[in-house]
Formats: C-alpha cells, sequence, structure tokens
C-alpha cells in the first residue's frame, strides 16, 4: 500500500459496495486492480477462488496475472480468474455447454472461417451477392453484442436489404449448430442468454464469482456490460476501471454511455478518479486536457504530473506527404546521433494504415530498422493454420471447416467435386461432413473411389480422436503428424529445406505449447484436459493476432487505435490534417467527439517528447490537393507549441544545426573504427 498515492489506496480498500475507478492514461490502474487482489486475498480472507478479474487482450491478462504472482504467494491464488472477457465466457460455456444445446469439444470460428461460411450462404441465395460478405459479416457482429437473436433481427430490419441478412444470419445459427461450433461474439451472447434463461446456472456462477474486477469498462459492449450486470446483480460487490476519454472503440460496439449506465443501474456507486500521471512531462498533460476538455463530460478529471514541465510539443508542417516521412525519418536520426537514444524508443502514430507504406519506403532508405505493429501473427502461418485445423478435427469431428481446409492437406487426391457433392449430401441431411460420410446414402451421391478415400480419413480420425482421451494427448498428437507425413509435405511445398524445417519447427513449437498449458496446472485444481487447452489456444489466436512482441531495436509505427494501452520516450503523430485525424467519415457522420479521443490517446502515449507533422498538401486520387490543418490543432495550448515550416527561416539556425549532426555522425563513426 506504501506504493500508491492516496486515490489509489482509498480505490484497492474500498469493497463495501460498487466502485467506478476513472483512471487517466498512464494513472496507475493495473496497480490498482492487482493490488485489490492482493488485498482482497490477504486482508480480507476471500478465496481466490471466487474472485475473478477481466479485461479485453491476453496481454493485458498476462501482465495482471503475473503481477498478482508477485504480490501474493502461488498456492493463495488457486482458482483465480483472470482472463479476457472471451475466455470468461468460453470457461462458462465449456461448463454448461448441456444447457445451450452442444456437445463437449465445440469449435470456435475465426474471422475467416465465420467469412467462408457466410459467403457459401450468400452465393447460395444470389451468386452474385458475394462481395457483400464483409458487410453481413459486420452487420451479424453488431446484431450479436446488440444481444438479438435471428428472429429479433428480422423484426428489427429497416429495409429488404437487412431483411435478407437476418434470414442469412437465421441459416448460419444453424449450420454452426450443426457444426458444433461458435463464433467469436458467441463467446459473451450465450453466456448472457444462458444465465438469462436458467436462473439456476446464474445463481451457480454468482456463488463461484464473489468479488468482480473489470479493467478497461469504456471499452465494454452491450453484451458485455450485461454480462457484468448479471453477474454481479445481487451483491453488487465490483470493482471497474475505465476512463470515458480513452473510448475509441465505437466501431466495435464500444459503448462509453456504460460508465453513465452504472449510476443509473448501482445508484450506491462510488467514484474514485486517478489523475496522477506517471508517465508523461506536465506540458504534455496540459495539451491532453486542454483538447479532451472539447467533449462533454459526466466525470470531469484532469491529468496532472511531478515529472517536471517537459519540452515543447512541436508542430511541424512539410510541402506535401514526401516531405512528411523524410522529415520524420531526419528528425530520428538526428535525436540518435545527437542524444544517443535507441531506434526503440521512437513510436510514429498515425490514423490509418495507409500512411505507413511511404513512411516504410523512407525508412529503408536511411537503414532505420521499424517494426510494423500487427504484423505476421504466428497463427497467421499457413503451417501453423494446417495444424490447428487437425487439432480443431481431434476436439470436434463435426467442424466441418476444419475438415474442409486439412482434407487435402497433405494431398489426398480428393477433387472438389467430390466435396462439392459430400456437402451437398450433408446439407441434406442437415449434418457434419463427418457423420455424413458414415450413412449409407452417402453411397448414392459419391463415387465408390472417391468415398473409399474420405472413409480412409474418417476412420483414422476415428482412431486418433479415441487414442487422444485414452493415452497421453501429447504423443497422439505428435504422432498425427508422422501419420499425414506433413514434414515431408512441407518439403514438397517450400521453397527450400531450410524454410520446410523451419515450419515444420513451427508446428513441434505449437504442440511444446500445448504441452507446457497441460504441465503448468497439473495437481492442481486448476488442471485442464486436453479439449480445454486446445480450444485455449484457438482463442488465443483470435484474441493475439496483433499482439506478437517485439523487443528488438526497432522504430515502432503502429495506427492510434494499435497504441493504447503503450508508452513511449518519443511520439511523432503524422498527418494532422482535417479528413485524415479527423476522418472524413467522422466528419461526415458529425463524430468528431470520437476522433477527439484518439488524438487524446495519442497524446497521452508520449514521455518526453511529442512531435505532430501535417503536409501542406498532399496527393488524392492522383491529384495535387492544398490540406487543411487539423482543428485539433487549434485546440492545444498555443503557448506550448513550438510551430516549424511556416515559412519562417533561419540560415544561421539551419547552419548550426547542420554542424551539428555533422558532428555527431562524425562521433559515431569514430566509435565504431
Amino acid at each position: 500500500m506504501s506504493e500508491l498515492n492516496p486515490r489509489q489506496r482509498e480505490a484497492v480498500r474500498y469493497i463495501d459496495g460498487p466502485l467506478l475507478v476513472l483512471a487517466g492514461a498512464g494513472s496507475g490502474k493495473t496497480s490498482v486492480i492487482t493490488r485489490k487482489i492482493a488485498y482482497l486475498i490477504e486482508q480480507k480472507g476471500m478465496p481466490a477462488r471466487h474472485i475473478a478479474a477481466v479485461t479485453f487482450t491476453n496481454k493485458a491478462a498476462r501482465e495482471m496475472k503475473e503481477r498478482v504472482g508477485r504480490l501474493v504467494h502461488r498456492s493463495q491464488t488457486r482458482g483465480l480468474i483472470v482472463s479476457t472477457f472471451h475466455n470468461l465466457g468460453l470457461t462458462i460455456l465449456r461448463d454448461e455447454h448441456d444447457h445451450i444445446g452442444y456437445h463437449p469439444g465445440f469449435s470456435i470460428f475465426d474471422a475467416e472461417d465465420a467469412k467462408a461460411l457466410l459467403r457459401d450462404l450468400l452465393l447460395q441465395q444470389a451468386p452474385d451477392s458475394g462481395d457483400e460478405v464483409a458487410d453481413i459479416q459486420m452487420t451479424l457482429s453488431n446484431w450479436k453484442n446488440a444481444l438479438w437473436l435471428p428472429q429479433q433481427a428480422l423484426s428489427h430490419a429497416r429495409d429488404e436489404r437487412e431483411q435478407r441478412f437476418a434470414l442469412i444470419y437465421q441459416q448460419y445459427a444453424e449450420y454452426l449448430k450443426a457444426y458444433n461450433a461458435l463464433d467469436f461474439d458467441d463467446l459473451i451472447l450465450l453466456p448472457v442468454l444462458l444465465f438469462r434463461n436458467h436462473p439456476d446456472v446464474l445463481d451457480k456462477w454468482r456463488r463461484r464469482i464473489r468479488y468482480l474486477l473489470v479493467d478497461e469498462y469504456q471499452d465494454t459492449n452491450i453484451s458485455q456490460y450485461e454480462l457484468v450486470k448479471l453477474l454481479v446483480a445481487d451483491r453488487s460487490a465490483f470493482t471497474v476501471v475505465g476512463d470515458d476519454d480513452q473510448s475509441i472503440y465505437a466501431w466495435r460496439g464500444a459503448r462509453p454511455e456504460n460508465l453513465n449506465q452504472l449510476k443509473s443501474d448501482f445508484p450506491s456507486l462510488k467514484i474514485v478518479k486517478l489523475e496522477q500521471n506517471y508517465r508523461s512531462t506536465s506540458r504534455i498533460l496540459k495539451a491532453a486536457n486542454t483538447l479532451i476538455a472539447n467533449n462533454p463530460h459526466l466525470f470531469e478529471k484532469a491529468l496532472w504530473s511531478e515529472l517536471g514541465y517537459g519540452d515543447p510539443l512541436r508542430i511541424i508542417r512539410t510541402r506535401n506527404e514526401e516531405a512528411e516521412v523524410e522529415r520524420v525519418a531526419t528528425e530520428i536520426i538526428d535525436a540518435k546521433l545527437k542524444r544517443g537514444l535507441a531506434f526503440q524508443d521512437f513510436a510514429v502514430l498515425y490514423r490509418g494504415n495507409h500512411q505507413a507504406r511511404l513512411l516504410e519506403v523512407k525508412l529503408q532508405a536511411f537503414r532505420i530498422p521499424y517494426r510494423i505493429s500487427g504484423g505476421t501473427s504466428f497463427f497467421s502461418r499457413n503451417e501453423i493454420k494446417d495444424a490447428m485445423a487437425y487439432l480443431r478435427l481431434l476436439i470436434n469431428p463435426d467442424d466441418d471447416v476444419a475438415f474442409f481446409r486439412v482434407i487435402n492437406v497433405p494431398r489426398r487426391e480428393i477433387g472438389p467435386k467430390t466435396l462439392e457433392q459430400l456437402s451437398a449430401y450433408a446439407r441434406l441431411r442437415n449434418m457434419s461432413l463427418i457423420r455424413a460420410l458414415s450413412e449409407m446414402g452417402a453411397q448414392s451421391h459419391i463415387t465408390e473411389r472417391a468415398l473409399a478415400k474420405l472413409q480412409r480419413f474418417a476412420d483414422w480420425l476415428q482412431r486418433t480422436c479415441e487414442r487422444l482421451h485414452q493415452e497421453d494427448p501429447i504423443p497422439v498428437i505428435k504422432q498425427v503428424f508422422t501419420d499425414i507425413e506433413y514434414e515431408e509435405w512441407l518439403h514438397q511445398n517450400s521453397n527450400t529445406p531450410a524454410q520446410a524445417q523451419k515450419r515444420m519447427q513451427n508446428v513441434w513449437l505449437l504442440v511444446d505449447s500445448i504441452q507446457s498449458m497441460l504441465e503448468s496446472d497439473k495437481g492442481t485444481a486448476d488442471e485442464i484436459d486436453i479439449e480445454t487447452a486446445i480450444s485455449r489456444l484457438i482463442l488465443r489466436d483470435l484474441l493475439e493476432q496483433q499482439e506478437e512482441e517485439d523487443d528488438s531495436d526497432k522504430v515502432q509505427l503502429l495506427t492510434l487505435h494499435a497504441s493504447k494501452g503503450l508508452e513511449f520516450p518519443h511520439v511523432f503523430i503524422m498527418g494532422l490534417e482535417e479528413e485524415i485525424l479527423p476522418h472524413r467519415s467522422s466528419i461526415e457522420e458529425n463524430n468528431i467527439e470520437e476522433e477527439r479521443r484518439l488524438m487524446y490517446v495519442g497524446i497521452t502515449r508520449a514521455r518526453q517528447t511529442l512531435t505532430m507533422t501535417y503536409a501542406a498538401h498532399r496527393k488524392q486520387y492522383g491529384e495535387k490537393i492544398e490540406t487543411i490543418p487539423s482543428r485539433f490543432l487549434d485546440e492545444l495550448p498555443q503557448d506550448d507549441l513550438q510551430w516549424e515550416g511556416q515559412g519562417e527561416k533561419d540560415p544561421e539556425i539551419n547552419r548550426s544545426k547542420g554542424k551539428a549532426t555533422f558532428s555527431a555522425l562524425l562521433g559515431d563513426l569514430q566509435d565504431n573504427t
């Protein structure tokens, strides 16, 4: 407690009712959550198995769990839930699958699986409607997050297109059920419906979770809010931590209004504000406070810091987008050479990914190493997708999407016509592909030779599934890749033997991670089975595709959305122009408040220096247009800004700056000889 400030201590110690902690950027909210868990266990004697903490990313959940582990002895944390919302939903559904009519070992469809199924359903309905798949996928996600089932979606449909989407939603739900599969949004929707329809099940989980802590509460959507409300309604024993000024995910259903809703749903709600920032200089925080004051607030707060006033915020105007990225690159080199900074001390933030293309070219030309956040995920590699599909089939043979991925990996000479025939018969019988193969009627739809190949695969899969549950699962999984001669397949389909070897090592790394999951909790109350381990791995894939970590010395390039939760000593924000930041669509929709929150997030990523750039002219659709500087520049405290590139030229300053950079470069070269 001695390491906490008075407001943090107040938030940790208050357990007499519902609590909202308004935690500004960099105010130590994770410390409050982790120390409150420790306080509940050690000071209040609450068993860890009755405490749950939920957040939005696996990375945040991991950090939280590690910090609790440093505060409380492991023996006292047995049964503690620290997870994402979706992992909590998965845990509930694994335990209660029979109440929702699912078999054990159900699959979880990722976005690509769901897209493939929706594309098939669209094309069945209208051969030329395949380009609507992204629209229907987003629409269905929004409906599920609003807790609408197909019938509700149909009754609320505003036009013929939404009626059509609602009917496809019905088919989509039926196919998922037939495949014994759920999509990502079902992991919240179904627990909510389960709790609403089965009070006895809800009562069981309320007894299980007696104190709930929720991180990043401003990012919850309707279904997540309802899940929390159902779990805590009887005791009101909860702490939610959030910041309405950092709510930047409205496009995926997040509702900052959920912070307001708490006050009406829980009238005895206590509010504690965390306003001391441990990250940034006072000047940076003054800029952030001044900017965000232009948004309406139910809860007023102002960040402050004891880290000194700091350097002025620089605003650099450049001729065009080429000059903008060149200026960013030269500023980074200049600061590195003169001040001996590491490349990883710098981050360049932007509103849209397209802004990074030109920047990448320039950084490569200057030989500046960089990393784009959200690069190739481990799980997006083809060999891992293949391996994951086999694992999914092992725990749920009814998973048709996984079946289609691996039936010809490696090649089994089963052609598309055969798969089309099998698929048609399975649809006719309203069952999965693997079940259809065991029916006598399949012979009348598929040629004898093709059917024999399919049944050989089905028999092998059945034997392997049985062994998986009867024997040590890890050797069985390893045997799968030996049986199918996967390494040979990789050698046939890789450019070099070394590449094939590396890809096979990735597969063994995946298997090792399953083994680690099984062994980490062995002999404890938290021990998991092979189905749970594989399901968690699938969910980790869904949640971590943008979370790979890289500790090497590189400049970080990332969107403003991706920067949330991170911090860097020196930050550049590019493209401070109308129609970029704020974005054109937000201007047209009169949704400037969320864009302002996005700018606020960007500013509060900076610890020591903040530089903002914009181009006077920019190419658009092949034409050079004159830009309008972003309105957000006018909303910053003007006395704290240092404007550059607006026509003022001082040859003496330029000469001295050039000499200083040359001297630093010369010294750097001498140090390396």
